[in-house]
C-alpha cells in the first residue's frame, strides 16, 4: 500500500521513476542476474521486469542452442541466478547449481518459466532485504 503511496506522489515529478528506481535497486542489491532456461518468447518480458526492480537480466536458453558451458563464464559477473525448473534440462540445472556453490552465488529456482513467477522472487528478495536492513 505504501508502495502505491510513493507512486501517486512522485507522479508530478520527472525525477520520480529513476528515484524510484534508485530506490528498488538499492532495496532488491541485485544489479544484474542470470535467468537459465524459460521460454525465449518471454525474455523481453523478462527484461522490463528485472529493469523495473532497477537489475539487468541476462539470459541463458539453458542449452538449447547457446553451450552449457557458457553459464560457467557468466556466472562470476552475476549476482544471482534465477532457473524455472520446469523449462530447463538437467545438465544446465545441475550446472548452475554447482557453478552457483563454486562462486557463492544465490541460487533462485522457480516454479516455473511465467513472468508472475519471476516478479515473485524478485519482491520477495526485496522484502527479506528490507526486513534485514530494519533489525
Amino acid at each position: 500500500m505504501a508502495k502505491k503511496q510513493k507512486r501517486k506522489g512522485n507522479s508530478g515529478n520527472s525525477d520520480g521513476a529513476s528515484v524510484q528506481v534508485a530506490q528498488e535497486q538499492t532495496a532488491l542489491d541485485i544489479r544484474s542476474f542470470l535467468y537459465v532456461g524459460g521460454r525465449d518468447c518471454q525474455v523481453a518480458h523478462l527484461r522490463q521486469i528485472a529493469s523495473k526492480h532497477g537489475a539487468e537480466l541476462i539470459h541463458h536458453d539453458g542449452g538449447l542452442r547457446e553451450a552449457v558451458s557458457r553459464i560457467d563464464t557468466v556466472l562470476p559477473s552475476v549476482d544471482c541466478v534465477f532457473c524455472p525448473i520446469d523449462c530447463i534440462s538437467h545438465d544446465a540445472c545441475l550446472r548452475v547449481k554447482t557453478g552457483c556453490k563454486k562462486f557463492g552465488k544465490t541460487f533462485v529456482p522457480l516454479r516455473n518459466g511465467s513472468k508472475s513467477s519471476l516478479e515473485r522472487a524478485l519482491q520477495t528478495m526485496k522484502e527479506r532485504n528490507d526486513e534485514r536492513r530494519t533489525s
